[in-house]
């Protein structure tokens, strides 16, 4: 597999100059309109040069891809607002096909709304500044484009009942914030379980765990401790997370139960919101 970075700019590359020719663009004629040289661009489809933020708005703007490049720019190649351990996650789930999530604690990031992941962020920084903190929110709902994109990756949510329960910014935020959930997984952009606190100890229960699949490379794991994060390639041990994540499956609730568990929580949230 290549190496995330490296991957990114391939893939920046690789877009470009599908959406170049479609368009019906030379290299040159292209350059010329963004205010580069051809060379310049052949460049960025080699994935030699590293795609810089301001000629890639330039492109979006020649050819009215809403903001494809710039957005791939900020999010999978500058990577503001991620830790070092993190941003080569970002880098593939971008490319993945398939996302298998697992959170013992909170809502996958992918999923959570700006009110909720400011409180997370809050509470994991509370001596940094509002613009910090602004910093770290946009860098995490720019995530969630790649559920509205097309085609979408396959989409698969394990949650804990504990992230369910936990008032993330209090009643009213919790309560958008499952009705979200619910509203994704409604309309089959995902499919979502919950692991109830009947379940008991399971395995990797304190832990969250990420797989990815892609077309075009091995499948990858990805896991999380304080402060660091392990995002594992090797055959084996990839093997071996998605047993884990088997395991998971099988003490969670069906899909259907799931719902109906995050749906009557979120009208407890409104409830409890109402009274306050």
């Amino acid at each position: 597999m290549a190496k995330p970075r490296q991957a990114a700019w391939e893939f920046f590359g690789a877009e470009l100059k599908r959406r170049r020719e479609t368009s019906g663009f030379t290299q040159d004629e292209l350059g010329r309109r963004v205010f580069v040289s051809g060379g310049y661009i052949g460049q960025f489809e080699q994935a030699i040069r590293k795609p810089q933020l301001d000629v890639a708005e330039r492109i979006d703007e020649i050819l009215q891809t809403d903001g494809f490049f710039a957005r791939m720019c900020e999010k999978l190649i500058n990577n503001p607002g991620y830790e070092r351990y993190f941003a080569p996650v970002v880098e593939l789930e971008a490319m993945a096909v398939a996302i298998c999530d697992y959170e013992p604690m909170l809502v996958p990031g992918l999923l959570q709304t700006a009110e909720y992941a400011r409180a997370v962020m809050l509470a994991s920084n509370p001596l940094d500044s509002e613009e910090s903190i602004e910093t770290l929110v946009r860098a995490r709902l720019d995530r969630a484009h790649i559920l509205q994109n097309a085609p979408a990756p396959a989409y698969w949510m394990i949650m804990h009942e504990t992230a369910i329960r936990i008032p993330v910014g209090g009643p009213e935020v919790m309560a958008a914030q499952l009705a979200r959930v619910a509203d994704f997984a409604g309309k089959g952009r995902l499919l979502v379980q919950v692991i109830p606190f009947a379940a008991g100890a399971v395995a990797a229960m304190e832990k969250p765990l990420r797989l990815m699949e892609f077309d075009d490379a091995p499948p990858t794991a990805y896991t999380e401790g304080l402060y660091t994060g392990h995002l594992l390639d090797d055959p084996a041990m990839v093997k071996r997370a998605n047993r884990t994540y088997d395991l998971l499956r099988a003490v969670a609730l069906s899909p259907e139960t799931s719902l109906a568990l995050i749906e009557s929580a979120a009208e407890d949230w409104r409830q409890c919101a109402n009274r306050t």
